[in-house]
């Protein structure tokens, strides 16, 4: 009779189902796949940035949402955050090794939808004429 209790392990395993309703990693998911979440991690490929560089970069998002998504990265350990000595101080953010995965598997799905685009397009049309009743 086995009286050990379960391993820290096995209880990892048991959390890394992102398709349960309690898993762990599916807040981190979400995070990472939210619009802002993409982008940001997306950016980040290309290099390290200062805040207001990528907010340039990712066009459209506010400072204050920018700023919550790096925040959120950063607790998740997708990106990392240095505070590097100057005057004026500077932040710079690069992504961490997790961070690089997640975003070239991120940026392969972005190649793909850009490159099929013509077929979103057509589809959604057909879906909205279907969609649409003929008087």
């Amino acid at each position: 009779m086995n009286t050990r209790p379960p391993s820290t392990d096995d209880d990892q395993a048991l959390e890394a189902d992102v398709f349960a309703r309690n898993c762990t990693s599916r807040p981190v998911l979400q995070n990472v796949a939210s619009r802002w979440g993409v982008l940001a991690l997306v950016a980040l490929r290309e290099g390290p940035y200062r805040f207001s560089a990528l907010r340039r970069r990712v066009d459209g998002v506010s400072e204050r949402m920018l700023s919550q998504t790096l925040q959120t990265l950063e607790r998740d350990g997708m990106v990392h955050r240095e505070v590097l000595e100057a005057i004026p101080p500077r932040v710079e953010y690069t992504l961490t090794e997790l961070g690089a995965q997640v975003a070239e598997r991120l940026e392969s799905l972005i190649v793909v939808l850009e490159a099929n685009m013509d077929t979103v397009r057509e589809a959604q049309a057909n879906y909205h004429r279907a969609a649409t009743p003929t008087s």
